[in-house]
């Protein structure tokens, strides 16, 4: 009798969305053709004892990023997604970035053209922090046009911060395009006269970052923004919530069924404050936006996460070198004071092993919530589901092979990122990928990547219902229908 299949992984347990299940998986060119028993296949892989997971979506991570100078930060297309793909993630949403002064269509461009280096799977977010005329009118419905379905704001940083009546204009455009709005939520003003107060005062180490944005300062901002996309009728989701306060905003939304979404990263259930109160500069190494929290605030959390209020577990993935005069926490000088310290945290390869270890190794999450939190979800409220983020007949056989009782200490080089540091340096995980397939290709077995760049393909996104607006706006009345103008 003839192999059915050109792959079949046999004896491993299968995270499917109706629960973890005993079957062989049967991979025909790229995708899943079946799941059953005694499946036969012309290359057959025995994964018993191991769990066959949903590859990764990470639908957050600043990778390959056009700055204004043309550069990519630290971290290039190649050694981004080569990360990804040893921390068992075989999809990335990165960023196109939109600088004043500058064409949405050039930069555009050229990030297209980085992607086509990437080892994973890969679409973008359009970042607005300049919502003309023009961008309302044209670039943005050229983005969607393009396949990217998702939209950036920025509520504070000096250079992206978004006035309530810009952001508006973005949520407006976005409605009638059928857009995904995601937001980071931190009230640029207050982050200002609390920066300016601290520094007058000589609290200018790291650690001060953390006072400079307390939880109130992000919980306004994600009222706030709650507040104006419900008047406009837009679908949004809250990127990087760092807290049970914060979540309690988006749980009241989500209630009153309004369609928005909260994702969090590792660094608000495994860092804390206190980590940037270290010797010298070592606090540089834990600075990101939101800032990590009392660790009081942990277990609260995992309730939000466990309850669905917060159903996404991104990376947040923005890599500086720690050491070094460009693209690097001392770009600034090694003196500077914590307003100065570029802020961000690399994490696309140990972003699963950390959720893994911390959610389900510890009992706070089974295997099934581990998959919708770092996958499913994520496909899903960005487009790609179904394929994308799951494990079923049809989808991509993006796959990772988990073997759940590994212990492993995270080190730098381990992650194989390019940067030089990791602020999860020295921390022991139980639970770790050892195979990725991406579209039913080996991509990392036992550590070694062996995709090659150009293996990633762009994911083009079509409309979907949850960036679909739900069609009730406040007296009925459509604010997004036309297109506002700029105020003169």
């Amino acid at each position: 009798m003839s192999p059915n299949y050109d792959l079949v992984i046999k004896g491993a347990t299968v995270v499917t969305e109706g629960g973890p299940r005993q079957c062989d998986i049967g991979i025909t060119g790229e995708r899943i053709a079946a799941l059953g028993e005694a499946l036969e296949g012309t290359e057959v892989v025995d994964a018993s004892g191991l769990i066959a997971l949903p590859g990764g979506v990470d639908s957050h991570c600043h990778i390959d990023q056009v700055d204004p100078q043309n550069g990519h930060g630290a971290e290039s297309m190649i050694s981004g997604t080569r990360a990804a793909l040893a921390g068992g993630t075989t999809s990335i949403i990165s960023f196109i970035s939109q600088h004043a002064g500058e064409e949405i269509a050039d930069v555009f461009a050229e990030s297209l053209r980085r992607g086509e280096t990437s080892l994973a799977d890969y679409t973008f977010h359009q970042i607005i922090s300049d919502p003309t005329d023009k961008v309302v009118l044209e670039d943005i419905p050229m983005v969607v046009a393009a396949g990217i379905r998702s939209l950036k704001v920025f509520l504070t940083y000096e250079d992206a911060h978004l006035t309530d009546r810009e952001f508006l204009r973005v949520l407006a455009a976005a409605h009638r395009e059928g857009c995904m709005v995601t937001v980071h939520c931190e009230n640029y003003d207050a982050i200002g006269f609390l920066t300016e107060q601290l520094l007058a005062q000589g609290m200018v180490e790291p650690k001060y970052h953390a006072w400079s944005r307390p939880e109130v300062v992000e919980r306004e901002a994600t009222y706030r923004t709650i507040c104006l996309a419900e008047l406009v009728d837009t679908p949004i989701q809250i990127f990087h919530v760092s807290c049970h306060e914060v979540a309690e905003e988006i749980e009241r939304a989500q209630k009153r069924g309004l369609k928005v979404w909260g994702e969090t990263c590792p660094q608000y259930i495994v860092l804390g404050a206190k980590d940037m109160d270290r010797p010298g500069r070592e606090g540089a190494k834990y600075m990101c936006s939101p800032a990590p929290r009392d660790p009081a605030n942990v277990e609260p959390f995992w309730d939000d996460i466990r309850r669905g209020v917060i159903d996404v577990i991104s990376s947040d993935h923005s890599a500086f070198f720690f050491s070094g005069p460009k693209n690097s926490k001392e770009v600034n000088g090694t003196d500077a004071d914590f307003s100065q310290i570029p802020n961000g945290v690399p994490g696309v390869g140990s972003r699963m092993p950390l959720v893994f270890s911390e959610g389900v190794s510890k009992g706070r999450i089974d295997l099934e919530t581990f998959a919708r939190l770092t996958a499913t979800n994520p496909a899903r409220i960005f487009g790609l589901y179904p394929k994308k983020g799951a494990i079923g007949v049809g989808s991509d056989a993006d796959i990772v092979l988990w073997d759940a009782n590994r212990k492993v200490t995270i080190t730098n080089a381990l992650l194989q990122h390019a940067v030089d540091y990791t602020p999860y340096e020295g921390m022991e995980v139980t639970g770790w990928p050892v195979a990725t397939y991406l579209r039913g290709k080996l991509s990392m077995k036992d550590g070694v990547v062996c995709a090659e760049p150009g293996q990633g393909q762009f994911l083009k996104r079509e409309a979907y219902e949850l960036a679909t607006p739900r069609g009730i706006t406040p007296n009925g009345f459509n604010a997004a229908k036309l297109p506002p103008q700029e105020k003169k």
